[in-house]
């Protein structure tokens, strides 16, 4: 089945403003496209359920990129490329950065946004491990303000997030202190890019004299939604790092793991596979840190 473009309406304000205001009137009436890459998608195959649609291309007050001292603002309208070729995203959000070379090909980073990223769900979203283990706030807009949460609490379940029906996503903020951190990220999917990820695994920490001091891990593909792994990280917070501990590590996060079963993978490889990522960068921190 294919899909039938006159039985949609698409409008294009033009401005947030008008975006905004379109929203308050009819709450949850309209939906929000921004690059299109996973709409339309879903559009050709007859899926698109959403009939009304209002376009969010084009809006500069969303494409943006702003550094402060500590922090990289970053307007949900950005685009894979964007990010892949700015400076300081580059250097003080490495991950982020080192994820938008993975979105589709290079066309698809051209159209494709954080904010459409984000908001559609996946569970396999490639930005979102990234996002997670650096702490980032997603900051939300209406008529009614702007607020700001924690990015782990966006994810709610499944393709659903914390959005009210007249809000949108607005901007990404992520902390630079995790510059200093020794990073991790790594996809395992059926090719290195263009392709979902059967399994993701992001990862920050710091060790003083070989005691895990800060550690954050998130993963894609092992939940409903994208992962804070908070049990594994309690196994490894505070202890010197060895074998033991990784061991004891990788036996935690196959028991936190939740995947499921798919056309890309088992829940078994999934869990077993992250477990194996796991245990690469934590011996990649034993490494590092015997380094005179």
């Amino acid at each position: 089945m294919r899909g039938n473009a006159e039985a949609h309406e698409l409008i294009a304000p033009g401005s947030l403003t008008g975006v905004l205001e379109l929203m308050a009137r009819a709450p949850g009436e309209w939906m929000p496209i921004a690059g299109g890459t996973e709409i339309m998608v879903a559009h050709a195959a007859g899926r698109l359920r959403e009939k009304k649609l209002v376009s969010l291309w084009g809006i500069g007050e969303l494409r943006f990129i702003e550094v402060s001292g500590e922090s990289i603002a970053i307007g949900a309208g950005a685009t894979f490329r964007d990010l892949r070729m700015h400076d300081t995203v580059q250097s003080g959000a490495s991950l982020l950065a080192k994820a938008a070379t993975w979105i589709g090909s290079i066309a698809n980073q051209s159209r494709a946004t954080i904010g459409g990223n984000l908001v559609n769900g996946s569970p396999a979203a490639d930005s979102s491990p990234a996002l997670l283990v650096c702490d980032a706030e997603v900051e939300l807009i209406s008529m009614r303000g702007k607020r700001r949460i924690p990015y782990s609490s966006f994810h709610t379940g499944y393709k659903r997030n914390a959005m009210t029906p007249d809000e949108l996503l607005y901007a990404v903020h992520v902390p630079l202190r995790f510059a200093q951190h020794r990073q991790y990220l790594r996809k395992v999917g059926t090719r290195r890019a263009m392709a979902i990820s059967k399994v993701a695994l992001a990862g920050t920490a710091l060790l003083h004299g070989g005691v895990v001091s800060e550690i954050r891990l998130a993963a894609a593909s092992l939940a409903p939604l994208p992962a804070r792994l908070y049990r594994t990280e309690a196994v490894l917070h505070g202890r010197a790092l060895g074998p033991l501990a990784i061991r004891e590590a990788q036996e935690a996060l196959m028991e936190e793991a939740k995947p499921i079963d798919d056309i890309r993978s088992t829940a078994a490889y999934r869990s077993r596979v992250a477990a194996n990522l796991l245990g690469e960068f934590l011996n990649e921190l034993l490494t590092a840190e015997a380094r005179p």
